[in-house]
């Protein structure tokens, strides 16, 4: 009799572990364990589908999930390193090769999976099951979701500590800064701490053709090498596990650029035994300054000239114990430029990381005279469109040579000065010094035309606002309605589901599909808040961005804004969320009332009140937190007086 622990249901279902055990409390008709252990309940496997399929959360019968049943089923053959080499041969297979290789019988299918793989793994009789689980999900939905899927197991081990996954909207800007003066891409770029390969998958966006990589663990390891190796067009890897600091597998790699988001935190990272390590160019990191080993690592395996991007946490920028070590990298000119990135862009969530970006000497090049320092966690940045422009605009100009203080955004800091003090490198303590070089009567009327701006905006906000008096209440009880899931409207024609990047194919830019107005958009990822939003004519011949989805509907059969609506809602997201290290929403397990489309498109018209009343309420709050600045830039800058008593 199968069985699942509160672990693998959550899994299942793709909610929190949290969740599971609120189930168990609020809900007497969940099963009772029918095995394990007190700390560690099983329940068996039958029960909870059951219970799970009478809410209408039980995940669909989708290739993926079947996946996770056979790994969930037979665990003694599901270690990803072992199957991970399937994915990327499968991959290359053409759709009718995949096909035959899923019609051979189950006595032919492992030497066939052993021939694909050239013999680097051997696949039994008992893997039958779980092979052809893989390679159906491979054929259905693409690869990188068979990776994502294998990278769900074997996550939780203690190593990973301090080890964070890098957002691809990190990686890409941090890919966005490698480029030296001529505008062209490195072509080696090197990862001492490469994880599931993020940075890397970047790099190979942006046009690198030979990657570097090394993981402390053996599965993340495997996992950078295989998302790697389903990168499109001619690209070299070399992905290798063990500690990077301690055990080099690289010794002599000179690349022409690295990019790196190190472990935090990890004290223990071998100062005892690398004492007197040549690495050291810039001094002995202390015992709690691991980052600063990290940094040095990365400039020992830089070519000259070449740059290195890390991700940094901000207390590096300025702890005591780090400033020797900081002051020779300002020194040396080994330094560029320190980016504070607003809290939640990259794990952990309530931290707001730093980019420092690097370059090593090349002798008898002259050291650069200044730091870029760039505060893109300040007011106006809400989006991540305007962090990137921020940064990118600031970098652009400062290794152009035409930079100009932006106040309170991006600062060029003489050298001299950083030396002369701490040797401080928190971005915001050197933005907020920046004064406006506006004539008084200039900025005055840069400020009245900003409050202007503002009362239109409050106006449209009131009015948005006002329309909502007409909002009606369902009565004493809720409203509640049978629901039906995307897959099923996709099986019926209703809808149309239509991918940015084809499942398990990587790209270099975005994709070739054309939005109409009317369409919906989803991220692929999951996203705090997830939100599907309505194009419109704006967004029409427009083409669908990298990891986005877009549901075509039938207008004579949906309504988009009751579709967008409904596909928003929280439980809904939590409930179609799948895996534990890169979390994406399968949108076929969401879920929709079932309406006539005439009450479809009144729930619609409620919806797109709520999306004007969010853009509005956006609006004003953007505009509030630019004119405080204006005018507390004009007060301390001595070219605003603040108001008479009484005086508006």
């Amino acid at each position: 009799m199968p069985q699942v622990t509160a672990a693998e249901i959550s899994r299942m279902v793709g909610v929190s572990r949290a969740t599971v055990s609120n189930w168990r409390r609020r809900h007497p008709e969940f099963p009772s364990p029918s095995g394990g252990t007190e700390t560690s309940p099983a329940y068996d496997l039958d029960a909870v589908r059951s219970w799970l399929s009478s809410r209408g959360q039980l995940p669909a019968e989708t290739p993926a999930e079947e996946l996770r049943a056979a790994l969930r089923d037979h665990p003694q053959t599901a270690d990803p390193t072992r199957l991970l080499p399937l994915v990327i041969a499968a991959h290359r297979l053409d759709r009718a090769d995949l096909d035959q290789v899923l019609d051979l019988p189950d006595e032919g299918l492992p030497r066939r999976a052993t021939d694909l793989v050239a013999d680097a793994e051997t696949y039994g009789d008992d893997d039958v099951a779980v092979l052809r689980a893989l390679l159906r999900c491979v054929r259905g939905e693409g690869a990188l979701a068979a990776a994502d899927i294998l990278a769900e197991r074997g996550t939780d081990e203690p190593a990973t500590t301090g080890t964070y996954r890098t957002p691809a909207e990190v990686a890409d800007l941090m890919a966005d800064l490698l480029p030296g003066p001529d505008g062209r891409f490195p072509s080696d770029v090197y990862d001492p701490a490469c994880g599931f390969g993020g940075l890397l998958t970047a790099a190979a966006r942006h046009g690198a053709r030979r990657l570097y990589g090394q993981d402390l663990l053996p599965t993340q390891a495997a996992q950078a090498a295989t998302r790697l190796g389903l990168q499109d067009g001619d690209v070299l890897t070399d992905i290798r596990s063990g500690d990077s600091l301690r055990d080099n597998a690289f010794p002599a790699l000179a690349a022409d650029a690295v990019l790196c988001n190190p472990p935090y935190g990890n004290r223990d990272w071998g100062q005892d035994v690398l004492a007197y390590d040549p690495r050291w160019v810039y001094g002995l990191p202390p015992k709690g300054e691991p980052e600063l080993a990290w940094v040095q690592h990365c400039l020992a395996h830089l070519a000259p000239g070449g740059r290195a991007v890390l991700l940094m946490p901000p207390a590096t920028a300025e702890r005591t114990s780090g400033r020797r070590i900081r002051a020779e990298l300002v020194h040396s000119g080994a330094l560029r430029a320190v980016i504070a990135l607003p809290a939640g862009a990259a794990p952990p969530p309530h931290i707001g990381l730093n980019v420092w970006v690097l370059t090593r000497p090349a002798d008898p090049s002259p050291a650069p005279e200044s730091v870029l320092f760039v505060d893109a966690a300040g007011p106006g940045r809400q989006s991540w469109e305007s962090v990137r422009k921020a940064v990118l605009g600031a970098w652009s100009a400062y290794t152009e040579g035409v930079f100009e203080a932006v106040p309170s955004v991006a600062r060029a800091v003489p050298v001299v000065d950083l030396l002369a003090g701490a040797t401080d490198l928190a971005p915001a303590r050197h933005v907020q010094s920046v004064t406006t070089a506006l004539r008084p009567a200039d900025h005055l009327q840069e400020v009245r035309r900003m409050r202007a701006e503002l009362r239109r905006a409050a106006d449209a906000l009131i009015g948005v606002t006002d329309r909502g008096e007409r909002w009606a209440t369902a009565g004493e009880q809720p409203r509640s309605w049978r629901t039906t899931a995307v897959a099923d409207l996709l099986r019926g024609g209703a809808l149309t589901l239509l991918r940015a990047v084809p499942a398990g194919r990587a790209t270099t830019g975005d994709s070739d599909i054309e939005i109409w107005a009317g369409d919906v958009i989803l991220p692929e990822l999951f996203t705090r808040p997830y939100r599907a939003r309505v194009a419109d004519a704006s967004d029409d011949g427009r083409t669908l961005r990298r990891q986005h989805l877009l549901l075509r509907p039938d207008p004579q059969r949906l309504d988009p804004w009751f579709l967008a609506g409904f596909l928003s809602a929280e439980e809904n997201v939590n409930a179609a969320a799948t895996g534990s290290t890169i979390v994406r929403v399968d949108v076929r397990r969401l879920r929709v009332p079932v309406m006539a489309l005439l009450e479809q498109q009144r729930y619609g018209r409620g919806f797109r009140q709520v999306q004007e009343l969010r853009a509005a309420a956006d609006a004003v709050g953007q505009l509030v937190e630019e004119t405080a600045a204006a005018l507390g830039i004009g007060l301390t800058g001595g070219v605003l007086l603040p108001p008479d008593d009484g005086q508006a």
